[in-house]
């Protein structure tokens, strides 16, 4: 063999020679940590590892302790692997729910440099001194050190690692309506949803996993004298025949309910094909309005807590049977079963029935009878009732290879003798079942305790959705059967419908273990007492490495609150969510409480249920797609003519228009120089637009500005500043009355949306009784703004309108037509200059800019974009998004003056705070630096010249909001916030400091409006 040549796989050792309901007809080939090995299809990465003898598989997360296979599904606490190899890689995976395909890739993680030699298992010999919470308490002081000993706990202690390549991978979103959603295709699901369809309803069908039938596939039982699978594929048959009227969603995990009937769900569409087309769609999140829900989601085993309860080996019992069952494996060749109630012998019984040795089944109750234990005790089986298991022994490698046994004595171990010794390679573990309630209570639902079943139960005062089968807390096979039939006829009647002839029940085989009635209720054993001598810890979490004294010692430490509990300890704060855990710790808190278990209660169950990849809920919004992209009416003439556009918001707008050879900043100053001295066309289309109309308009703008508006005239447009609710500005803009009860707003580009948020809030919440209606017109108007001193003259060759000075003064408005199209012309200026707005219809955008250039051509007309707009505005001090902030007042922007004294508005009682008054407040100022050369960028701190040679930290007295290289006034200029403003600075110099560049300019303080500060130009 080559050097490079694959080595052959591995023959499956642990593969059962019948049974199952895998493919035996065809191998796959997969490798784990670069072994190769086989499977078949049908199987998991967890029943194909099994199959081949791999016990050892994961690393937990604190100590590093070797971990094995724990589940058969969902709720899987330990075997999390890396599956995929490049940008595919997927970390923290459940090799539970991995559908095996050929080829595929998986690896350990966690572990360093081997899994079965693990450098960081070495931090479980200093256990002792890192107890639960010790990350905050120790590594304080000295503080310099806390780098480098957070790199060191983070490689430590973690789980996989991210991929750092792009998702080749492509997801879509789908939205679906349904009469019913059945979440959960078990018994229970099938027959609600076969009576719901039967009934005329309209059903989507879900479950998880990668074949329908729930427990049907995972246990020895029979329907009708045949298999249970085959029951299961003669329902799906019917359910298909059914036509449209019922979708199957296999692969799909229902991940959150969410308010009115809507529900989310991820379908694994791909996962499982092994060459996927380049164009296949991976996942799909469906987003599903169902007007009536069924959950039957079933029920999680519980594991049982005793010492070197986490070793490979250790599994739970309903596990073991499904690998035995469904994947033909055999998870161990010598059972142990430890359970505390009567179900968990049926793993006894099915271990047996596959030629697997169960030396013993060990049970905490004393005396205990009834038809399973009687069954197990007819096999010769021994029932070793009043013991417990207090330890178990093993190899990292090998993992479990026997366990000791203790007799329980007025409820701890008796210590004389030490305990039996029995060997085995396999301990399946019954603790009891907990209804999967975590749909249920997304919705608010607050689950109820069941003393007698010793599980939480549905909430019945505020489900609102139907409950069946386990979940409900119905366990029994033909009691479940009944249950769902039920549940599908009541949603069903709930829809209106009439529920016609209901399916059929099937008859469960009698002597099926399903069907066997309890004997000896179950004991409520949390945690079994530890012996001295045991040597193993006592684990809760099996995934966060959270022991029985953990929680002990949270509570000693004051955290008695069970979501305190949970987030100083991280119990069930792993990929699981505590599906395994959550009870034994609640149960556990409890007893150190001294409170029954209701009392305190559980943690909150948030969405998803299960992870979910972040592809799959972005969908296809990703790079260019994660937001449409907008364009103005005038892109394609812009782009003719040489512009670069930005993103700005959600629309691509021109930067500037550079001729050939030119740097952005010779563009610029190109630009500003053109304006200020001739004529400049600007697009401004990306200004946000709100048509407002009603008799009440006046003054419902009264009460969302600062300033008045009832008086303003027809034919008059007026700035405003707006703000939010605690007092600081939320956005400005210009608003025209273009009739007594009809004006046209405009607002910044990049709050458009946020302020018509704002306004339909105002409405429809505070003021009902103003009538008034608001619509976004942003998409409906292109808009050019003609500014500079020769603007007049070439609007003047456009229009018919008289657009003298006393026509159109400063801030008037008129309507008529602009090169022969139908507009709306302000005269607005935000440069500074002489200037015009025009608005046309969207559809004109094009032919507006195109015939202005044709006109304006004779008077040097420049196209201007984004940038020198800018420099424009700092010239003359007029604020924008870096002054507008989130954190300014109208005070701090020096438009006190515009504030009304004789009306509300929303934010004017909360401006009047004593914080948002204080004259020490930092106010604008404008920055000139003394060298007359340097720009003061945006960003720089602002210092008094005294503490030039102070050593930092130096009190920074105002920071930089904008700057540019000021080509219309000649020097650099910028625009800042002061602490005490003009008011203390003006006309002293400061210090600009820049720590990243390592610069300090001195700069002299003025007054905000540099250039024209009397305002002569715009009102020429």
């Amino acid at each position: 063999m080559s050097a490079t040549a694959s080595p052959k796989p591995a023959r499956q050792p642990e593969r059962l020679e019948h049974g199952g309901l895998i493919d035996r007809g065809r191998a796959l080939t997969f490798r784990f940590d670069g072994r190769a090995l086989t499977g078949h299809p049908g199987d998991t990465l967890a029943s194909a590892l099994l199959a081949n003898g791999v016990r050892l598989v994961a690393r937990s997360f604190k100590y590093h302790r070797p971990r094995g296979i724990v589940g058969d599904g969902p709720e899987e606490p330990s075997a999390l692997v890396a599956v995929g190899a490049g940008a595919r890689h997927e970390p923290n995976t459940r090799a539970t729910v991995v559908d095996l395909v050929d080829g595929l890739e998986a690896r350990s993680q966690n572990r360093w440099p081997l899994l079965r030699w693990d450098a960081g298992a070495l931090t479980g010999l200093v256990g002792a001194f890192a107890p639960v919470g010790f990350y905050y308490k120790t590594f304080m002081t000295p503080a310099r050190l806390w780098p480098l000993q957070e790199a060191v706990l983070r490689r430590l202690a973690g789980m996989g690692s991210s991929p750092t390549a792009a998702d080749p991978d492509a997801y879509a979103h789908r939205g679906a309506h349904c009469d019913l959603l059945v979440v959960g295709a078990g018994p229970a699901g099938l027959m609600a949803a076969w009576a719901a369809a039967r009934a005329g309803a309209r059903v989507i069908l879900a479950d998880e996993r990668a074949a329908l039938g729930g427990c049907l596939l995972r246990e020895r039982v029979t329907l009708d004298g045949a298999p249970g699978h085959a029951w299961v594929a003669a329902v799906l048959d019917a359910l298909r025949a059914l036509g449209d009227r019922v979708t199957l969603l296999p692969r799909t995990t229902v991940t959150g309910q969410h308010d009115h009937g809507f529900w989310q769900a991820v379908e694994r569409v791909a996962d499982h094909d092994p060459a996927p087309a380049p164009d296949r769609v991976r996942q799909r999140l469906w987003q599903i309005r169902a007007r009536q829900t069924v959950l039957a989601t079933g029920a999680i085993e519980r594991p049982l807590v005793f010492a070197g309860n986490d070793r490979p080996g250790v599994m739970l019992a309903s596990a073991a049977r499904a690998y035995v069952n469904q994947y033909a494996v055999a998870p161990g060749r010598r059972a142990v079963l430890f359970a505390s109630h009567d179900e968990g012998y049926r793993t006894a019984l099915d271990l047996h029935a596959a030629g697997i040795q169960v030396p013993a089944v060990v049970d905490p109750r004393a005396g205990v009878r009834g038809p399973l234990p009687d069954r197990v005790r007819a096999l010769g089986i021994p029932v070793r009732d009043g013991h417990v298991i207090a330890d178990t022994q093993g190899t990292a490698r090998r993992g479990l290879n026997g366990v000791t046994v203790n007799r329980l004595v007025d409820g701890g171990p008796d210590m004389v003798p030490v305990g039996d010794w029995i060997d085995a390679d396999l301990l399946a573990v019954a603790g009891g079942w907990s209804p999967t309630l975590h749909l249920h209570a997304q919705a608010g639902a607050k689950p109820v305790w069941d003393a007698e079943r010793l599980a939480f139960l549905p909430d019945p005062e505020r489900g609102k959705e139907w409950m069946c089968g386990g979940c409900a807390g119905v366990l029994r096979l033909d009691d479940a059967l009944a249950d769902g039939l039920a549940a599908g006829q009541g949603a069903a009647e709930a829809l209106g419908l009439r529920p016609g002839a209901a399916p059929p029940l099937p008859t469960v085989g009698a002597d099926d273990p399903a069907m066997a009635g309890s004997g000896q209720p179950q004991t409520a054993l949390w945690a079994v007492p530890k012996p001295a001598v045991a040597n193993g810890k006592r684990f809760v979490d099996i995934q966060d490495d959270v022991t029985v004294e953990d929680i002990a010692l949270a509570h000693r430490e004051g955290y008695a609150s069970v979501e305190h509990l949970k987030r100083y300890t991280t119990l069930g704060m792993g990929t699981d969510q505590g599906k395994t855990s959550n009870v034994a710790g609640l149960a556990l808190l409890a007893e150190a409480r001294g409170e029954p278990i209701p009392a305190v209660g559980t943690t909150t169950f948030r969405a998803p249920y299960t992870p979910v990849t972040l592809g799959a809920l972005a969908g296809r919004h990703v790079g260019a797609h994660i937001a449409p992209v907008r364009r103005s009416p005038m892109h394609a003439a812009q782009a003719e003519m040489g512009a670069v556009f930005q993103p700005t918001g959600l629309w691509l707008r021109p930067r500037h228009f550079p001729r050939d050879g030119e740097t952005l900043a010779e563009a610029v100053r190109r630009e500003v120089i053109a304006t200020r001295s001739g004529v400049g066309l600007c697009d401004v289309s990306f200004l946000g637009k709100i048509d407002v109309q009603g008799p009440d308009a006046a003054e419902f703008l009264n009460r969302v500005y600062i300033n008045g508006w009832k008086g303003l005239a027809v034919g008059k447009a007026r700035y405003g500043l707006m703000l939010r609710e605690d007092g600081l500005a939320m956005d400005d803009g210009t608003t025209a009355r273009l009739a007594d009860d009809h004006f046209a707003m405009t607002t910044t580009t990049a709050n458009a949306v946020a302020v018509m948020t704002h306004l339909e809030y105002g409405l429809q919440v505070l003021w009902p009784e103003l009538d008034v209606r608001v619509v976004s017109t942003t998409d409906e108007w292109a808009a050019v703004a003609l500014a500079g001193p020769k603007s007049r003259r070439v609007l003047e060759e456009a229009t018919d309108l008289d657009v003298s000075n006393d026509a159109l003064p400063f801030m008037g408005v008129t309507e008529g037509t602009v090169c022969g199209l139908p507009a709306r012309l302000f005269r607005i200026s935000f440069s500074g200059e002489l200037a015009y707005e025009i608005n046309v219809p969207a559809g004109y955008g094009d032919a507006l800019w195109r015939r202005l250039v044709m006109v304006g051509k004779p008077f040097g007309l420049t196209p201007y974009g984004a940038e020198a707009l800018g420099v424009m505005r700092i010239e003359k001090g007029h604020v924008a998004g870096p002054e507008l902030d989130g954190r300014t007042t109208p005070h701090d922007l020096g438009l006190g003056r515009m504030v009304s004294t004789k009306k509300s508005f929303i934010g004017r009682r909360l401006l009047e705070r004593a914080a948002l008054t204080d004259p020490e407040r930092p106010a604008l100022v404008g920055l000139v630096p003394e060298d007359g050369a340097t720009v003061l960028a945006g960003g720089s701190q602002i210092v008094a010249v005294a503490d030039r040679d102070t050593p930092p930290p130096v009190p920074m007295i105002g920071h930089v909001s904008s700057g540019c290289a000021g080509p219309g006034v000649g020097h650099p200029v910028a625009l800042g916030f002061l602490k005490g403003g003009l008011a203390r600075w003006e006309g002293q110099t400061v210090l600009v400091s820049h720590p990243l560049k390592g610069t300090a300019t001195p700069a002299r303080v003025v007054a905000p409006h540099v250039y024209d500060p009397e305002g002569r130009r715009q009102h020429a």
